[in-house]
């Protein structure tokens, strides 16, 4: 019996990851007032289940539970059954996941949780699989029990409603905080991170290991600060096993989600477009900083890997890469080594499987995920070869394994298109344009920015998603200022006035839209949003930046281009709110602290005003300088200054003239690159 006998409301949607679920037997309703309306029609509880299509347990649960039709049977009958995409619904994900997480302990994707009709919660868990197993409850029992306990015992249940709420209501709140914004913050936030760094493998704490993208912004920005420290270390070291370990696609470029092990060998095989964007932003900055050539690789092969396998053709970035393919985890990455000899011959794959640790027993159920062992200094000299000559023969059999890989069948890719995670890659592009000058780069930022603004807005404001040519869902805080924030990241790479334009509307409105005037920082959902059981906010970095993160960030950048002090209090209020748990927790807090080395300054603001041609000249200067604590502007001399950083400054003759001014105090403009390179190097001193 096909599953396609059955069909839900889900088919109507456009996340792929509710569609897989559209031939279930269970008669799935998307989140909205039809589940809940029912819900209250019929007196039943709601069964929530949450989870995304990269996520392999929730494929795991799907097989097993939702397409059981004797499972499908007991929901049916006794509850009011909802399927929410956590990537569509972040707001909604966040307030029950605080839940689950309050009430066992721990959390995780899928997450199954029991509601009232009014969408309060009384249970949650995670995965259940289908009977008892290993300790875990098997979901039948559970869905009996709690159909029972709610028919007959629902006052004992539901007895805690109200003190659920208060409870949820504190979790998404962090105390008001009286200390001050002061460089001893970073300086706590530094030596945290250091108790925790992994000298032997990188990265922060023990396994499961997961990229740690803003703490290594953060620190490459407070070794500015403290050379002196061990900041730089910690990123090159973990920027290093990072990259070759098996998280990095030797083969296709790009990273998996995490690492089940301290030493980044075996990810958990799903390949996000946050992280990518994120540790794009990363490397490129270690390269500017160092010069090391291995980043720049590293950029170069995560950009191509979002270009060819991640793009819509009109320009928008897809969401995520399952970890699955013909129903196996990492099926499509992993290698047997007889099967490397025969793609690459007998004279090639010593040398490959010797520098990508092959083996005939394999590193993962029998097979081999490829990660450097042997450095290419090591093993050219062990087999003979100059070091340019080996590293030749690797690339050219890294592409024969690629277009061999590529006759496989690949992992689904989840095509719907997020503004927020967008916003980073659109950040990404346009600042790897302005340190790599690949024109390549500059035409896939403008030609995202685009397609976000023309088919991700409505009567002037953000959606959340598209697929398909639907674009639905109010935007999220994070929507929002992920976008100003690569809008300002593209107007820096083109000079093209509107995009600054643009970010500045973007401010005003988010301000208006999501500002609580009675506590300060910013809520998670809009003031337009529906109602949900409570009104969250999120100041913790996870796996990307808060809203509240990013907003200060990009608050306080417009307010040294466009002059608006608006702009700067609400950044720096974000900062001021956050001040007690960022000196507590500094772990989660990485992008923020980001936000804080940028307001504590000084800040660099350059205004250039040159000709195209002779603006590139100056820029090159600037690509050399990691200059993180910076903004820059720029015209031809004679346009009409569009921004407050470009006010009365202009050039006679068609000369060309670079303003460097440090928190709003100028010094002497200088005329060439050389005076530039030179200037720049005193302020750094």
């Amino acid at each position: 019996m096909s599953k396609e006998q059955y069909t839900n409301r889900l088919i109507a949607e456009t996340s792929p990851y509710l569609l897989q679920h559209a031939h279930n037997p269970v008669d799935w309703y998307p989140w909205g007032e039809e589940a809940f309306r029912r819900a209250r029609e019929e007196d039943k509880p709601i069964f929530l289940s949450i989870g995304y299509s990269a996520c392999h347990w929730c494929h795991v649960m799907e097989h097993e539970s939702f397409e059981s039709s004797e499972i499908a049977q007991i929901l049916n009958e006794h509850f009011v059954s909802v399927k929410v995409d956590r990537e569509e619904r972040p707001d909604v994900d966040a307030i029950y996941m605080n839940f689950v997480q309050m009430t066992t302990g721990s959390g995780g994707w899928p997450m199954s949780v029991f509601l009232t009709p009014e969408g309060v919660p009384f249970f949650g868990g995670t995965y259940f699989p289908p009977s008892d197993y290993y300790g875990r409850p098997g979901f039948r029992r559970v869905l009996e029990s709690i159909a029972h306990y709610y028919e007959h015992r629902r006052e004992e249940l539901l007895r805690s409603n109200d003190e659920i709420v208060r409870q949820l209501q504190r979790l998404s709140e962090i105390p008001s905080s009286r200390i001050p914004l002061s460089l001893d913050l970073l300086d706590n936030a530094a030596d945290g991170f250091q108790e925790r760094f992994d000298p032997t493998h990188g990265g922060f704490g023990n396994a499961p290991k997961f990229p740690p993208s803003m703490t290594l912004m953060f620190l490459l920005r407070y070794h500015l600060r403290k050379p002196a420290s061990r900041a730089l270390h910690m990123v090159e070291h973990t920027l290093q096993k990072m990259a070759a370990g098996g998280i990095c696609d030797q083969i296709g470029g790009g990273f998996h989600r995490y690492s089940v092990d301290a030493q980044w060998l075996v990810p958990h095989f799903e390949k996000m477009l946050y992280d990518n964007a994120l540790l794009v932003r990363v490397y490129l900055e270690a390269y500017q900083l160092t010069h090391r050539a291995c980043y720049r690789r590293i950029v170069e092969e995560t950009l191509g890997y979002v270009l060819r396998e991640m793009t819509h053709p009109q320009g928008g970035f897809y969401s995520a890469q399952d970890a699955d393919s013909e129903g196996e985890e990492g099926k499509f990455f992993v290698w047997e080594a007889d099967e490397i000899e025969e793609i690459l011959g007998k004279e090639i794959s010593p040398l490959f499987t010797r520098s990508y640790g092959v083996s005939s027993s394999g590193n993962f159920e029998g097979k081999n995920i490829l990660h450097v062992v042997t450095p290419l200094e090591k093993l050219a000299r062990q087999f003979g070869f100059a070091e340019a000559d080996a590293a030749k023969m690797l690339h050219a059999a890294r592409q024969k394994l690629f277009y061999e890989r590529e006759k496989r069948i690949h992992p689904q890719t989840d095509t719907k298109v997020l503004t927020a995670w967008n916003g980073l890659m659109l950040t990404s592009f346009a600042q790897a344009y302005n340190v790599l000058r690949t024109p390549e780069y500059l035409s896939a930022a403008q030609k995202n920015a685009a397609f976000l603004l023309e088919n991700l807005q409505r009567d002037g404001r953000m959606l959340r998603t598209w697929r398909d040519g639907q674009a639905k869902l109010n935007g999220y805080l994070e929507d929002y200022a992920n976008l100003i924030e690569g809008l300002i990241a593209l107007y820096e790479a083109s000079f093209e006035e509107k995009w600054a334009n643009e970010a500045a509307r973007l401010a005003n409105l988010m301000i208006e839209e999501f500002w609580d005037t009675q506590d300060g920082g910013f809520f998670f959902t809009g003031a337009s949003h529906e109602k949900l059981v409570i009104r969250h906010k999120d100041f913790y970095d996870n796996a990307t930046p808060s809203g509240n993160s990013m907003a200060a960030a990009a608050l306080l950048k417009l307010w040294h281009l466009t002059g608006d002090r608006r702009f700067r209090e609400y950044g720096s209020q974000v900062l001021e709110r956050a001040a007690q748990m960022l000196k507590q927790l500094p772990v989660v807090f990485g992008y923020q602290l980001c936000a804080l080395d940028f307001s504590l300054g000084p800040v660099s603001e350059i205004a250039l005003i040159a000709s195209p041609a002779n603006q590139e000249k100056f820029l090159s200067v600037l690509r050399h300088h990691f200059l993180p604590r910076k903004v820059v502007a720029a015209k031809p001399p004679a346009q009409p200054a569009g921004l407050a950083l470009l006010e009365n400054r202009d050039v006679a003759d068609n000369h060309s003239a670079c303003y460097v001014c440090k928190d709003f105090v100028c010094h002497q403009p200088v005329y060439t690159p050389e005076e530039l390179s030179e200037k720049l190097d005193s302020l750094a001193s």
